[in-house]
């Protein structure tokens, strides 16, 4: 009887090998600009033809290759960046399998033409479908070219699932822009149809990415920076309102290796969670850097997801140094220049000694003015509307720290307000706008955050404590929970069966409806263990507190109390955003003003 199992054919191993590596022309650019850049390549030129499905051309100025290395490129599983099974655990650069040159010629009309450096002439090879047509001396520049002329022209169920030629440039331009930015020392040119797309010269980030992704994106950025041991990060992170619908501007690179990696993509979105509404991505092009025995690439055919061997460590690590540069906000610090003294003379210095004078008088008479004689600040009429007595209460600042503040909001100049819920401001000759129940709840939830890491939040007892009747589910929630319940401010106590008292409450919810934040709180705890961390929890349960502790609605607010909170935002971080994404100011220029007005 027959054998059933036969050994398949090199070049039938070569097309199932390119099923998984080729996946479309932009598959093709990635595999080849990779070579490029391990072999040292200082300028890479990329032009594609009809999408790619035409032409693919690659040439680079790196280490070059010599005949018999150039022959043995197109061999399966032959590459010179490992040799031994521990080079497989501390993998350094960009390919190591060599499965690429191989999958890509099994399935194309392939030209390869190589020189290495210090040689009188290069090698060209030309293969079709997989097999080599003819080696012969060529004269060329030191380095490599690759054209990849027909792709798929032998497997035509492939070539009918590409998309359209328009569709098939812009996944090559996704792709090397991906490159571009992992290594902005390379000048990269990309060429469509004999058409220039994008020219990269070599410089610093910032550069790389105003290149590729517009000086406005560039402009948003501000860099991130942070080591532990030998873990390092560094790169750039946008303002939220830079963020996107996808994450398509969201670039990571591990060890210089673009990747889409879930641990990675998830310390970022941690680390901007209070600023950014759900659905939104934020702009970024950060650089984990850590010891290649750390992290194990050779987990996916395309090498875009990795694996790390302390998961949890380089994703508080990640988080942790975005975190740091978001907490200081530093899209709304404005650099003041100092004012430049004028040359001293004996005019000028009575001139101004005259003017010091009146600017003091001036200031004394505004102070006897609005002082009247039973001693409590007045403001002019209509100038801030009549508070009353349940209006938004407001962190108070001492006026000690208010001073030694001298934040962005505390110097913002108060017009007045709109609709008893917008502070309307000036900033130079910006007008902005500030919402003051955002501002208010970005507040109070630092103010729960900081209370809850020192130890617990601050409680207050009920005056009537409050019986409350839960379910089993419920009552075993609370049970279980309870610790952490008394930092969160709440104190039950058992009243037999599933009912419990309330007998405190957080302080900031003391008026406010405790008990449905309560409910609320214990529904959050329950989902612990099924799809979220504790971690996760103490946030969403931080911010519904914060949100509820804060009045909605129309409420107007005295000067004296417009001042407080200023200050109290400058006293926090994550300050242009409430917990929950939502922006806390906006910013009109002049400009727009003056285009309102056809004056522009």
């Amino acid at each position: 009887m027959p054998c059933r199992i036969k050994i398949l054919s090199e070049n039938l191993a070569n097309k199932i090998a390119a099923g998984e590596v080729v996946e479309r022309p932009a598959s093709v650019v990635k595999e080849l600009v990779e070579n490029s850049l391990d072999a040292g390549a200082t300028e890479i030129v990329v032009e594609i033809e009809a999408g790619g499905k035409r032409l693919i051309k690659v040439s680079d100025n790196g280490c070059g290759m010599s005949r018999e290395d150039a022959l043995l490129a197109l061999e399966r599983h032959a590459t010179s960046k490992i040799s031994t099974d521990g080079d497989l655990l501390a993998i350094s650069t960009l390919g190591f399998r060599g499965e690429a040159l191989p999958s890509i010629a099994s399935v194309s009309r392939c030209t390869l033409s190589s020189r290495e450096k210090g040689r009188v002439e290069g090698t060209e090879i030309y293969g079709e479908g997989g097999t080599i047509r003819s080696v012969k001396d060529r004269g060329m520049a030191e380095g490599t070219i690759i054209e990849v002329r027909n792709l798929f022209f032998n497997t035509p169920a492939r070539l009918k699932f590409l998309k359209s030629t328009e569709t098939e440039a812009a996944h090559v331009s996704d792709h090397l822009t991906r490159l571009a930015l992992s290594r902005p020392d390379v000048r990269f040119l990309y060429l469509n149809d004999g058409r220039i797309v994008f020219r990269a010269l070599n410089g610093d980030l910032r550069e790389r990415v105003a290149s590729l992704l517009g000086k406005t994106v560039a402009s948003g950025l501000f860099p991130v920076s942070f080591r532990e041991g030998e873990m390092n990060i560094h790169g750039l992170a946008a303002r939220p309102e830079c963020s996107r619908s996808t994450a398509s501007h969201l670039y990571t690179f591990v060890n210089g290796r673009f990747v889409r990696d879930r641990v990675v993509q998830h310390a970022v979105l941690q680390a901007y969670r209070r600023f950014l509404e759900r659905g939104r991505y934020p702009v970024a092009a950060l650089f984990l850097l850590l010891p290649a025995g750390d992290v194990d690439v050779n987990v996916h055919p395309t090498k875009h997801e990795v694996r790390f061997r302390e998961q949890s460590r380089v994703h508080d690590f990640i988080a942790s140094a975005v975190e740091g540069m978001l907490q200081t906000t530093p899209w709304i610090r404005k650099p003041v220049a100092a004012p430049v003294p004028p040359i001293a003379s004996p005019e000028n210095a009575a001139e101004r000694k005259v003017s010091e004078v009146r600017e003091a008088l001036g200031v004394y008479q505004a102070r006897l003015d609005a002082t009247p004689s039973h001693g409590v600040p007045c403001r002019p009429p209509g100038a801030f509307p009549v508070p009353r007595k349940d209006m938004m209460p407001v962190h108070r600042v001492r006026e000690g720290e208010r001073e030694n503040a001298a934040g962005y909001f505390s110097s913002l100049t108060v017009l007045g307000q709109f609709a008893g819920a917008y502070l309307v401001c000036c900033d130079g000759e910006d007008l902005v706008l500030l919402d003051q129940h955002a501002a208010h709840e970005r507040v109070a939830f630092e103010h729960l955050r900081r209370e809850f890491s020192n130890g617990s939040v601050e409680s207050q007892g009920l005056l009537f404590p409050e019986v409350m009747e839960f379910s089993h589910g419920e009552v075993a929630v609370v049970d279980e929970h309870r610790d952490s319940l008394r930092r969160l401010g709440f104190v039950l106590e058992d009243f037999g069966g599933t009912a419990r008292v309330v007998q405190s409450v957080p302080r900031l919810l003391a008026k406010k409806e405790c008990i449905r934040v309560l409910r609320d709180v214990i529904e959050e705890l329950s989902s612990i263990g099924s799809s979220r961390s504790f971690l996760d929890v103490q946030e969403d349960i931080l911010m519904r507190m914060a949100c509820h502790s804060v009045v909605r609605g129309v409420h107007p607010l005295a000067a004296e109390e417009i001042s407080s909170l200023l200050a109290s935002l400058d006293s926090v971080g994550f300050a242009t955003n409430c917990p929950h994404g939502r922006p806390v100011f906006h910013r009109i220029p002049r400009s727009d003003v003056e285009k309102m007005f056809k004056r522009g």
